[in-house]
């Protein structure tokens, strides 16, 4: 009597993931926040294939880009913004002579920093030099000046490019590009989504541009919050009208409300009130997910 070894059923077929384009918003220290999204695509194992950024999205574009860890992007910031005035130090504590690059208000006069060095100091040093040695194509939004119009930078020096999309007027001076004048990604482009659909099967845009803080008293804003302040207006008011007339597939609120453009020291409360945006983030997946496993197996 011989034995017929049992027939085995072949392994179910492992559907491919889904490609996901991921657009990261502008919105100063709120854009925080961006580190509770890219958390939640990591605990998925999901990572994108296409990445744009804006301004503060344009520098954790960049690190989940160059393959960086969220939890040590995070480490990394809590690590800069533990003690209140732990960036401040950090910059004064450096070799004058960036120091001095970086306070040149003579020769430059129309901003009180420089984007660039700054970055030089501040942003970690596993980032590469140059966008092309990105592990996922990145695109960083900026704004031409004197054309009023976008520019999106995909190749060149990454902490240049940056540097542009992060330089917003009076507090950074505006970043010299091929002869033309870069500021700002928010004044233009604050959601960049429509930069991330070719390719993708999925897009996600992460909006961090929030609202201003309701004062404690009938004296409205002071004069240096009011200047900030203009700029997140416009930014929610350009998002608005994006969403108007297009959408992301999955569109993330990360609900940091009243927190100040530059008040980064604020940073474990901005992370805490993103939270719940993670965890909607994870169930809007599943359902995307859910909905194109269905689909493909039914053959649509």
């Amino acid at each position: 009597m011989s034995l017929v070894p049992t027939r085995q059923a072949p392994p179910p077929a492992t559907l491919p993931q889904p490609r996901i384009g991921l657009a990261l918003g502008g919105g100063g220290a709120r854009g925080l926040a961006h580190l509770v999204a890219l958390e939640a695509l990591e605990e998925m194992g999901l990572k994108p294939v296409t990445i744009a950024g804006t301004s503060i999205g344009a520098i954790f574009g960049a690190g989940a880009a160059a393959g960086l860890p969220a939890r040590y992007m995070r480490a990394h910031v809590e690590e800069l913004l533990s003690e209140r005035y732990g960036l401040i130090r950090q910059l004064f504590s450096a070799r004058p002579r960036p120091v001095d690059r970086l306070f040149n208000l003579f020769p430059m006069r129309s901003a009180l920093l420089d984007a660039e060095v700054m970055l030089e100091l501040l942003l970690p040093s596993r980032l590469p030099a140059t966008m092309e040695e990105l592990q996922v194509p990145l695109a960083i939004v900026a704004t031409d000046f004197y054309a009023q119009e976008a520019v999106v930078m995909r190749t060149g020096p990454l902490k240049r490019a940056i540097a542009a999309s992060i330089a917003l007027p009076v507090i950074f001076s505006p970043v010299i590009v091929e002869g033309r004048a870069l500021l700002d990604g928010g004044l233009v482009d604050p959601l960049p989504f429509e930069l991330v659909r070719d390719g993708a099967d999925i897009t996600i845009a992460v909006d961090v541009s929030g609202a201003a803080r309701q004062p404690n008293d009938d004296a409205g804003p002071r004069a240096f919050e009011a200047l900030f302040s203009a700029s997140q207006i416009l930014q929610r008011s350009i998002v608005r009208a994006q969403l108007r007339s297009h959408r992301p597939d999955i569109l993330v609120d990360t609900a940091s409300e009243g927190v100040g453009v530059l008040e980064f020291h604020r940073f474990r409360e901005i992370l805490e009130a993103a939270e719940p945006a993670k965890d909607a983030l994870k169930r809007q997946l599943e359902r995307v997910l859910s909905a194109e496993t269905l689909d493909t197996r039914s053959g649509g």
